[in-house]
């Protein structure tokens, strides 16, 4: 079992980002007031077996809160398992997580916040307001399969996939297969430190992996012996491009990754299909001749262990 209590170097968040979650998680606060409970801010859930191994799953990053010269706050970010009063955190950063759908996200959210024992949120240690910066999960489609957040999300799927070669694939994964496999949701802020990346996934194909063995029942313990992983996330892509990977005439890049590990799911997956998105986007002068994609994969579990060897060595290197 490895040592999640490793300390980070200091590590940096530009204002910008942090006042847009902060804001965001406010105003979410104000307009839904669905969520009354009081819950401990410790961690819980699988922290006592890392607990009970003299191990914490808190991972901190020490930093002071002062600013440099440049405006960019250093901060002390720490690793959470999922709690009901993260729901207003999680969901702005899950708004867009199917484009400009109109679907049950509340109940999405809930999916996750009712699953402690695997998944992460990313927090700001300390933080009074408690705002979300990253949430990480694997949530089974085959036992959430009756939820009308995964039967919207599965329609959503197959509507917008057009590739002919990939469609039976999609229908079977999401369809009789689907209880053998594990839709990873990963989400956060766009400038979250990339130092943070690797323990996060470890932390999640970790608490998977125990899963299978510390769910009080054999029907939760089977619901994690994930066979496949389904992605759904977000690229740019050039105007001009001529597939996914390379450079245009021009000499830009063909896609841009938003998130470095989507780049090395891309390589290790079965297959996968992208798709033009359509809600407001953020743009700049650099994504001008860019257009925002939907990118979903499918990858085989048997690859997540050289997809985490490669993950170190792209963000540590």
């Amino acid at each position: 079992m490895p040592n999640k209590s490793k300390r980070h170097h200091p590590l940096t968040f530009t204002p910008f980002a942090r006042s847009m979650a902060m804001t965001s998680c406010k105003k979410a606060k104000q307009d839904i007031k669905e969520i009354n409970l009081q819950i401990e801010d410790s961690p819980s859930s699988s922290v006592n077996r890392l607990l009970n191994n003299g191990k914490d799953k808190t991972k901190r990053c020490e930093s002071s809160d002062s600013e440099d010269l440049e405006g960019v706050v250093q901060a002390d970010f720490a690793f959470f398992d999922p709690k009901n009063s993260d729901f207003h955190g999680v969901k702005v950063l899950l708004q867009t997580y199917l484009d400009n759908k109109q679907w049950d996200l509340s109940g999405f959210v809930d999916l996750i916040l009712g699953q402690p024992t695997v998944g992460t949120v990313v927090k700001i240690e300390d933080d009074e307001d408690e705002g979300v910066y990253s949430v990480v999960s694997a949530l089974n489609l085959g036992r959430y399969t009756d939820s009308k957040c995964i039967i919207e999300l599965k329609d959503y799927l197959l509507k917008v996939c057009r590739d002919m070669d990939i469609i039976p694939q999609l229908k079977s994964l999401i369809g009789e297969r689907a209880k053998d496999v594990g839709l990873i949701v990963s989400q956060r802020v766009v400038n979250l430190p990339p130092q943070l990346l690797p323990p996060l996934y470890d932390s999640l194909f970790d608490e998977v992996n125990w899963a299978t063995e510390d769910e009080p029942t054999e029907e939760l313990r089977s619901s994690f012996r994930f066979k496949f992983y389904l992605i759904i996330s977000k690229i740019y892509k050039h105007k001009n491009a001529v597939g996914d990977k390379g450079i245009t005439k021009n000499g830009d890049e063909n896609v841009i990754y938003i998130k470095p590990e989507d780049e090395l799911f891309l390589e290790f997956c079965s297959w996968s299909f992208s798709f033009p998105l359509h809600a407001q986007q953020v743009t700049t002068d650099e994504l001008k001749n860019y257009r925002p994609m939907g990118l979903v994969m499918a990858i085989e579990t048997s690859k997540i262990s050289i997809f985490r060897q490669q993950m170190h060595s792209l963000i540590d290197e």
